[in-house]
């Protein structure tokens, strides 16, 4: 049996067929303005690549840039009933007081806050006023609003009033999304209720690209579940996608990186994948993206749901390379999925990152001679520009002074030297398409992350216990099979700060998939 990993870039589609942890076949299709075709047109070439009967593909993996460019374009975005549950408190910040203006009024800015709330150990802040809920779910319904987000305060100590404000708004708007913040963020009530306002907004969204996915295998004669990829590098059915599409937003970067440690065998490294129009730069720890610690900017909205802690810069194979008064502008602008039509190797007109490559001999491909007549000094001087951009964000990701390897990846890398400062650089086989790769591979986890109280016989172990139950209990409803499950995060962080001998934890599993059929 194979598995196919799919991935949707801003340039290319990549697909990859793997046996085992033998990588068969990976081949590039250009990403098209729908996504579909591309992705049928990168399955139907990697299937006659390798050789195989679709028949025995076991599974499909897919990572998308669906959902985070609806939200950085403004696109595709719905309207939502913003409900907080948590007056009298908070009434001096309503929902999406931090926005952008436009993001706000794309979403409607219907910001709603109510009577409810619990404290930090789940006690009562005050009673949730159902009245409320019921006059708002009939000013949805007037407003003919698609979906709804409600976010309670402390609700991932006590999620009660979350559950019964989605119960009355359903029974009075049959029909309607509701997404409840516990599911979506973590602690930090601005950020968890903008992470379920903008989960919501993309509901219909992710229905549409679940279907639009389902047709595109379809078409292709494939039978057998497909599962996209999430922010930490682990799966999620289809049904989860539809109602959780925010989860995806990083998965781009967190494929590439979970690829290059499973075509290295290298747990701990910083990857740098230069794709046609950025570089997606990370460290990896024990074989996963370190993740970010703080909020995560989507599109200038502040969220806190987990992320991988890579950031971005505009250099990629594409990158137009500029000589002004200022000196050579390499960047940020790029031909991006027009580089072998526009690239002067390619027999183009216009000077990229990629023809500076060719010329100065570190890659071979396209025509040579179509760059042989380059300025010599202004080649070096782009090459040594380059390595300086990439040695940047090497240094920006190492979290000590201890060497690392450096993983390059992506169809880009062939911009990145051999060695960065003191760091030997690796480039693997299938260094290209190491993204679908990652998606191929991926696993399916499950996490928990709350405040426990340590009180009445309570105590750290059995806190700790608890939480990782839970975190099991949700790998295997998202489709893990139980003997596979493995603790790859464990954190406590005690709360000094509030009473009841408060502490934070944090337990993530993961294992592989096989419990659940999409």
């Amino acid at each position: 049996m194979y598995r196919v990993g799919i991935d949707v870039g801003g340039t290319n589609t990549d697909a990859v067929v793997l046996q085992g942890k033998t990588v068969l076949a990976g081949v590039k299709a250009s990403t098209t303005e729908d996504v579909t075709s591309g992705v049928i047109e990168a399955l139907e070439k990697v299937i006659g690549v390798a050789s195989i009967d679709r028949q025995q593909i076991a599974a499909v993996m897919i990572g998308t840039t669906h959902f985070t460019n609806a939200v950085i374009e403004r696109r595709h975005m719905e309207e939502v009933a913003a409900i907080r549950l948590g007056l009298p408190s908070g009434a001096g910040l309503p929902p999406m007081v931090d926005w952008p203006d436009d993001v706000r009024d794309i979403v409607g800015n219907h910001g709603y806050q109510v009577r409810g709330g619990y404290e930090f150990d789940g006690r009562e802040l005050s009673p949730l006023d159902e009245d409320e809920i019921v006059r708002i779910a009939g000013d949805i319904r007037a407003k003919s609003l698609k979906a709804a987000a409600v976010t309670c305060v402390f609700s991932g100590v006590n999620d009660a009033m979350e559950v019964r404000a989605k119960d009355i708004l359903q029974r009075h708007c049959p029909g309607l999304p509701v997404v409840m913040s516990k599911d979506i963020g973590r602690h930090g009530l601005l950020a968890r209720e903008s992470a379920a306002i903008i989960n919501a907004s993309l509901l219909s969204l992710a229905d549409r690209t679940v279907v639009a996915f389902g047709k595109a295998l379809a078409s292709a004669g494939i039978a057998c579940p497909f599962y996209i990829t999430q922010n930490d590098g682990t799966l999620m059915v289809a049904d989860i996608v539809r109602s959780f599409p925010v989860l995806t937003f990083a998965s781009g970067p967190t494929n590439s990186m979970r690829g290059a440690a499973f075509l290295t065998g290298i747990k701990d490294a910083v990857v740098v994948d230069v794709g046609g129009t950025t570089t997606d730069v990370g460290s990896l720890s024990h074989g996963f993206p370190r993740q970010a610690s703080t909020t995560v900017d989507i599109g200038g909205v502040r969220t806190n749901f987990r992320m991988p802690d890579v950031f971005s810069i505009g250099l990629g194979g594409g990158s137009l390379v500029v000589e002004s008064d200022k000196g050579i502008v390499v960047g940020p602008k790029s031909v991006g999925y027009r580089v072998r039509q526009d690239a002067l190797c390619f027999g183009g007109s216009t000077l990229t990152a990629t023809d500076i490559a060719v010329a100065a001999g570190m890659a071979d491909i396209g025509d040579r001679a179509r760059v042989e007549g380059l300025d010599k000094s202004m080649v070096e001087a782009v090459a040594a520009k380059i390595n300086a951009m990439l040695e940047a964000c090497v240094e920006r990701s190492r979290i000590s002074s201890t060497p690392v390897p450096v993983i390059a990846v992506g169809g880009g890398s062939i911009l990145m030297p051999d060695r960065i400062g003191d760091l030997e650089v690796i480039r693997p086989d299938n260094f290209a398409v190491a993204n679908a790769v990652g998606a191929a591979i991926a696993q399916i986890s499950g996490e928990t992350d709350r405040v426990f109280s340590l009180i009445d016989g309570r105590t750290r172990e059995s806190a700790l216990a608890e939480a990782e139950a839970e975190a099991r209990e949700k790998a295997i409803a998202a489709g893990a099979m139980a003997e596979t499950l493995e603790v790859i995060e464990r954190e406590d962080t005690p709360l000094a700060y509030l009473p009841g001998n408060a502490t934070r934890i944090h337990v993530k599993v993961v294992g592989e998939m096989g419990g659940h059929d999409a």
